[in-house]
């Protein structure tokens, strides 16, 4: 039981690690535009929130884990 709740965190965070280094490296190719287009702006806030929201969760999860340890 404990650790198949183990591996499903593991998998989580894996998944969670994946998108957060994909918002990355996509709001590094926009970093690198000298102009960004409106669209290109929203789409960079929206990047980052989720990006924050993916680390928020992976923190979430190991704080969880730790503590039920």
């Amino acid at each position: 039981m404990v650790e198949t709740l183990e591996s499903e965190l593991s998998a989580e965070i894996a998944r969670l690690l994946t998108e957060h280094q994909r918002y990355s490296l996509r709001l590094n190719e926009l970093v690198t535009k000298p102009y960004l287009s409106v669209e290109e702006q929203m789409e960079e806030v929206r990047l980052k929130k989720l990006k924050l929201h993916a680390k928020d969760l992976m923190s979430a999860i190991q704080h969880r884990a730790t503590v039920q340890a």
